[in-house]
């Protein structure tokens, strides 16, 4: 994540956002997309989950036996999802991500829409790089008509929905599915959303 500002807001807001996002309508739509994502996996597969928030993902991929390296780009949000999953997390922004065929998939619900669109194709490089030939990623976008800041002051990128298909396909991604769908969110303003199930080819 490469906005100071949106970073600042999830280190202020952290145990109002945990709050948020437990409630019921929201843990169905991530539980949903889980559901469809990991069976994808082998079992006990390594997830790199990026952007892990308040660890509710964390904790799910964890209760059905995956590794996954839990990451966030703000402090007080690896506290959170420690405390709720037991479990390790560390700080780590998209564009520090240097790992190379470590992951056997990459989970980043709702959190790549906060990377500024200039480096989104660099930071889709560096998840291509991490992840092992043939590996899944997992990602859903807020979309629009480019970078713009919602009322709470969060940055998103607000893509353009086929300019966000050509970038993957232009990184060598096979899109395995896509799902538009609408939803709110913190700032309560319910938007056109595109959930995109990629693959590394083999």
């Amino acid at each position: 994540m490469g906005d100071d500002q949106t970073l600042a807001y999830y280190e202020r807001e952290a145990p109002l956002y945990v709050q948020v996002m437990a409630q019921a309508s929201l843990r169905s739509l991530s539980e949903g997309f889980l559901d469809q994502f990991l069976p994808r996996l082998p079992p006990g597969a390594e997830v790199l989950e990026l952007g892990c928030g308040g660890g509710n993902d964390t904790l799910s991929m964890l209760e059905r036996g995956f590794v996954v390296d839990a990451t966030d780009g703000a402090a007080a949000m690896v506290a959170e999802a420690q405390a709720l999953t037991g479990h390790s997390a560390r700080l780590l922004r998209f564009e520090q991500l240097e790992a190379e065929a470590a992951y056997d998939a990459v989970w980043a619900h709702a959190s790549l829409h906060h990377q500024p669109s200039d480096g989104l194709s660099g930071v889709l490089a560096r998840i291509g790089r991490a992840l092992r030939p043939g590996g899944w990623f997992f990602a859903n976008y807020k979309l629009g008509t480019g970078d713009a800041r919602d009322n709470l002051g969060r940055l998103y990128n607000f893509p353009p929905r086929e300019d966000l298909l050509d970038l993957y396909r232009s990184g060598g991604w096979e899109l395995a599915d896509l799902k538009d769908y609408r939803a709110g969110g913190m700032d309560k303003v319910e938007r056109d959303w595109i959930a995109i199930t990629a693959r590394k080819p083999a």
